[in-house]
C-alpha cells in the first residue's frame, strides 16, 4: 500500500513513516499543505493521512479542494488534536473518509488505513460513491439504485452523501444533526423525518435495506443485514 503521509511535525512524521514501511508499506512525505496538495493531485497514493493543521493551507482545505476541484477519491486519514464532536463532523464533511484525534496508537492508524484501502476498492471511484446497487454522483448530484434515477432534496443528499464516505460505521444523530444545522438545532424531532424521508427513497421500493437505525444513538449504511432497530 502506498501511503501518502502530510504532516508538518517531523518528529511525528518519521516515526510514523517508519513504522508503515517496517510493515511493508511505501511512504511519501509532504510537509505543508501546498506541497501535500500538490502530491495528492498527482494520484499516486493508495491513502491519505492528512494533517489538520498545517503551514500553508489547513488539512480541511487541502481535503475540500481535493474532492471539489480535483476530483481526487483517494482515500483521506485526517489526523488532528481537536476533538470535539464539531471539529469531527466538520473534517468528515470536507471530504475526509475518517478521523484519528492525536495521540493515538500506531497499529490503530494502520489498521484504520488497511481498512480504508479495502472499501475504496469498490466503494468510490470516479467521482462516485456506491454501496451496493446504489449510486451517487458526487458532480452531478444524481442519485441511482438499481439504476432507476431517485429524487433527494439538497438536505436529504447531504445526508446520504455523509453517510456513504462513513462505510457502514454508525453516526450519531448529534453528527448529522450537526451537519445540517450547526448549533441552531430546531426544535421536534427534524432529523427523524429527514431519515424517514431517505429511507423511503432509497430502501422502500427495493428488497434490500441499506439505511439502518441504531436505536437511540444514530444511523448506519450498509449492505448488510446486520439487525437494528429500524
Amino acid at each position: 500500500m502506498r501511503v501518502l503521509l502530510i504532516e508538518d511535525n517531523a518528529d511525528l512524521a518519521a516515526n510514523l513513516g517508519d513504522y508503515l514501511a517496517a510493515h511493508r508499506h511505501t511512504v511519501d512525505f509532504a510537509y505543508d499543505g501546498p506541497a501535500g496538495l500538490e502530491a495528492a493531485t498527482r494520484g499516486e497514493a493508495d491513502v491519505i493521512v492528512l494533517d489538520r493543521m498545517l503551514p500553508g493551507l489547513d488539512g480541511a482545505s487541502v481535503c475540500r479542494q481535493l474532492r471539489d476541484l480535483h476530483g481526487v477519491d483517494t482515500p483521506v486519514l485526517m489526523l488532528t488534536a481537536m476533538d470535539t464532536l464539531g471539529d469531527r463532523v466538520s473534517g468528515l464533511q470536507c471530504g475526509a473518509d475518517d478521523y484519528l484525534v492525536k495521540p493515538f496508537a500506531m497499529a490503530e492508524l494502520e489498521a484504520r488505513l488497511q481498512a480504508l484501502h479495502r472499501r475504496a476498492s469498490g466503494a468510490l471511484t470516479a467521482g462516485t460513491l456506491r454501496l451496493a446497487d446504489l449510486e451517487y454522483d458526487t458532480r452531478t448530484l444524481e442519485v441511482r439504485r438499481a439504476g432507476k434515477v431517485l429524487q433527494l432534496n439538497r438536505s436529504i443528499r447531504r445526508i446520504l452523501e455523509f453517510l456513504l464516505r462513513q462505510n457502514g460505521r454508525m453516526v450519531l444523530r448529534q453528527e448529522l444533526e450537526y451537519l445540517l444545522w450547526r448549533d441552531d438545532v430546531p426544535d421536534g424531532d427534524v432529523l427523524r423525518a429527514h431519515m424517514h424521508a431517505l429511507r423511503n427513497v432509497i430502501d422502500k421500493p427495493f428488497a434490500h435495506k441499506l439505511l439502518h437505525t441504531v436505536r437511540g444513538m444514530g444511523y448506519r449504511l450498509a449492505a448488510d443485514a446486520e439487525p437494528d432497530d429500524g
